[in-house]
């Protein structure tokens, strides 16, 4: 539903941290499905761990949250708007994440008011939950992206 290009414009993130490809489905203000495609050429691989490839967790959750991000900012007419991160309850990792997975970010929201929203996320791979957790975004209002980060 939203490609590459649409996500850029809406999120901040550049490579290597912008870990959202794309949008496979949405419902506007509530729900939201991404997909990561993880591929070796991850930079992060290179030192977690030489050897034995494994998605940081983090990064993993960080996913969740930029699609929660997208969401957001999406039902807020985010072009040019900045969503930070703003808490992470209830993480729960079952499963590594290795290159060739492709993780299916499914976040659905569970409160919003004003500029924070509440939202729980699960990271899939082939089905099977591999991260989970409930993530807290604020959008504050008068904070734009720079013009070379997102709403170019």
């Amino acid at each position: 539903m939203f490609s590459i290009q649409e996500i850029m414009e809406l999120l901040p993130h550049r490579y290597p941290f912008l870990l959202v490809d794309r949008i496979v489905e949405w419902e506007p203000g509530k729900r939201i499905v991404g997909i990561k495609n993880v591929t070796i050429n991850e930079p992060f691989f290179q030192g977690h761990f030489p050897g034995h490839p494994i998605m940081p967790g983090v990064l993993i959750v960080e996913a969740v949250a930029q699609a929660g991000g997208i969401l957001a900012l999406k039902a807020m007419g985010g072009e040019r708007r900045i969503a930070y991160f703003a808490g992470i309850d209830n993480c729960k990792f079952r499963r590594p994440v290795v290159p060739g997975d492709q993780l299916r970010l499914e976040v659905t929201v569970l409160a919003h008011t004003g500029p924070v929203w509440k939202m729980h996320g699960e990271a899939l791979v082939d089905g099977a939950v591999a991260a989970k957790a409930d993530v807290t975004a604020t959008i504050p209002d008068g904070v734009e992206t720079p013009a070379e980060g997102g709403g170019q």
